[in-house]
């Protein structure tokens, strides 16, 4: 029997979803751990970004961040945090993803506060609106996209990532990948491979359509065609208003 058709049977018994530990188990757990890693990152990255870009400093610091924390392998990280008083526990993964996720959102918020035009920032001063107002109304719409971004690029590589807390007694679909390793099944190890993939994906999809959802402006979703203008329609701007 090959390896795709064990892992065919392995994903169509019953049994091995619903059971104790099984894949539906696996699967809360993790969402769980990288729900919690994709929020504290946010809650870390996002006001950091935006108190960076809209101050303008910090560009340095920002480079340097993304790219010592991408060159620290995030196994390397596990492990050490497993021998540290967290233990093997769902903390220390959690902390892991998160220093993984940190990168991209940060990158992208700085980047997207700091595109925002000066000529828009300056109207709206001259408009009386407060910083408070500026930010809410005017930089964070438009800085949203690259910030939806950041975001959903950190939050796939966290769940992609987040099977490797299975080498160091997490929890996750990876360890599916982990038993089929101890036991040389491949059909095992295929399907672990197949439901994180498949995860990774849904999540893909799922962040896209919500920042298609919150983006301003003129709705652009993923595999609709797009419209061609008509004679002598006026062509939509990135802002909505037409030319």
């Amino acid at each position: 029997m090959s390896a795709f058709r064990e892992a065919f049977v392995y994903l169509n018994d019953p049994f091995n979803w619903t059971r104790t530990g099984g894949i539906l188990d696996l699967l809360v757990q993790h969402l769980r751990i990288s729900a919690l890693a994709v929020l504290l990152a946010a809650v870390l990255a996002v006001p950091t970004g935006v108190l960076l870009g809209r101050s303008g400093r910090g560009a340095g610091a920002v480079v340097v961040t993304s790219n010592v924390s991408r060159a620290v392998p995030t196994l390397a990280l596990l492990t050490v945090l497993a021998v540290t008083p967290l233990g093997f526990s769902e903390t220390g993964t959690v902390l892991a993803l998160a220093a993984f996720a940190v990168p991209p959102m940060l990158t992208n918020t700085y980047v997207g506060f700091r595109e925002v035009d000066r000529d828009v920032r300056e109207a709206a001063r001259a408009m009386g609106m407060s910083r408070g107002q500026m930010l809410s109304r005017v930089e964070f719409p438009l800085a949203l996209p690259l910030v939806a971004t950041g975001v959903r690029t950190a939050a796939v590589q966290v769940v992609a990532t987040a099977t490797l807390a299975a080498l160091v007694g997490g929890g996750g679909l990876g360890r599916i990948i982990n038993l089929g390793f101890g036991q040389q099944d491949l059909g095992v190890i295929l399907a672990g491979a197949v439901l994180v993939a498949a995860l990774a994906l849904l999540t893909e999809l799922l962040l896209v359509l919500v920042s298609t959802a919150v983006t301003p402006g003129p709705r652009r979703w993923p595999l609709r065609p797009v419209r061609a203008a008509r004679a002598g329609e006026p062509e939509p701007t990135s802002s909505g208003v037409p030319l």
